[in-house]
């Protein structure tokens, strides 16, 4: 009875660490791009920038976009690509997601 739940506790981690995993990012740091890079980016799709920071092993910068909302957005810090964006402050939140580790 113990193997039968222990299998199916393996299971049902497997199932669930891609869920839980997505919003990470699992680069080593000398894969980086650096924070120059992460300001160039930034700028390149309208944001201004108010901070940057590592959360989750990813770049997670704050500020606004081109249309003056508030955004907070993952970056995966080899790539630069957008792993989640939120659009904050406003009635109807949105939010925006990419799977592309």
């Amino acid at each position: 009875m113990i193997g039968i739940s222990t299998r199916s506790m393996l299971t049902l981690a497997l199932i669930a660490s891609p869920a839980l995993a997505r919003d990470e990012c699992i680069v080593p740091m000398t894969d980086w791009q650096p924070r120059e890079a992460v300001m160039k980016f930034a700028a390149e799709q309208g944001w201004d920038l108010r901070r940057i920071r590592i959360d989750d092993g990813c770049y997670e910068v704050t500020g606004r976009d081109a249309e003056g909302r508030v955004i907070e957005v993952k970056l995966n810090p080899a790539t630069l690509a957008v792993v989640e964006m939120e659009f904050e402050g406003s009635d109807d939140d949105a939010h925006e997601d990419s799977n592309d580790d």
